[in-house]
């Protein structure tokens, strides 16, 4: 549901397939010895809908959840991305199965086989290095195979504990609370919201902009592209929340905390807040991940 103007500064399929990529991925082996972490647990869910008003799906999801636990301390690596493609019927899935690919391989060549398998530790610093990376991965792929294709991407890299949000266009993450209590987390790339910012209109008045799907910034619109990396933290009972626009724009933070109060089943919920999507309307795809942390 977003166009790409080229006068402004740039601009977004069910399934997840796995790219190609060529980056340094060996850490120094005297350094990275595993720690002990405590005990965690976590559930996903996810749900897709290509809407009421869409013919096509190009919205694509990705869910990549892996524990080891044994005689060691148990290790959890995950990895959950919504991409939102933009560009036309063939353009716009095609980019954000891409965007998928290349990110995903990138981060499971360079972080997953170290981190799981040799148990080698990441810095915080190499680790946003690599996501910067896993960017770049995403970005030639999309420019080489789909040039004039465009996608969002929002998604976020869990290892035990610790937690990275990767995040450009405007589909977006929200944590969800004990209470059900919901907390924006990325920022929208989209014109509207930089209008918002600078005070020249109000969040009532974005909501009805004509141009509110325009983005300024989306993976295989922009050279080079800056994407936003942020940390943090999930405590037990915790959830968070990947979705694309075709459910934040049309259903309330209210409706999605008045559904989460009243269900306590993870699938149940993801289908729940597409259905609601659908409900109001329906007019853009609708891709729903939710992760909840058991321990």
């Amino acid at each position: 549901m977003f166009e790409f103007i080229k006068r402004l500064i740039p601009h977004r399929q069910e399934g997840s397939k796995i790219g190609s990529s060529s980056m340094r991925n060996d850490l120094d082996t005297d350094q990275t010895v595993m720690k002990s972490f405590s005990k965690s647990h976590y559930r996903a869910a996810s749900c897709q809908s290509s809407g009421r008003e869409r013919s096509h799906n190009e919205d694509t999801l990705f869910i990549f959840s892996v524990l080891l636990d044994g005689i060691n301390s148990p290790i959890f690596f995950g990895l959950y991305l919504v991409a939102d493609g933009m560009g036309g019927h063939q353009s716009g899935e095609v980019a954000s199965s891409l965007a998928v690919q290349g990110f995903s391989q990138y981060l499971i060549e360079h972080i997953y086989k170290n981190y799981i398998y040799n148990h080698q530790t990441i810095p915080d610093e190499i680790l946003r290095h690599y996501l910067e990376n896993a960017v770049e991965e995403a970005q030639t792929l999309i420019k080489r195979r789909v040039p004039g294709g465009g996608t969002t991407l929002t998604g976020v890299i869990t290892l035990n504990n610790l937690f990275f949000c990767v995040h450009i266009g405007d589909s977006r993450l929200y944590l969800i609370d004990k209470d059900g209590k919901l907390s924006l987390q990325t920022k929208d790339h989209t014109l509207v919201k930089r209008l918002v910012d600078l005070g020249e209109i109000t969040e009532e008045e974005a909501s009805l902009h004509p141009e509110r799907n325009v983005l300024y910034r989306a993976l295989g619109q922009m050279n080079p592209l800056h994407a936003d990396i942020s940390q943090f933290s999930l405590q037990k009972g915790e959830r968070f929340l990947i979705c694309s626009d075709g459910l934040w724009g049309v259903v309330a933070d209210q409706q999605v905390e008045a559904m989460v109060n009243h269900s306590h089943n993870l699938n149940d919920l993801a289908c729940d807040l597409v259905r609601k999507a659908n409900e109001e309307g329906g007019p853009d795809n609708i891709s729903v991940v939710l992760v909840e942390r058991l321990g």
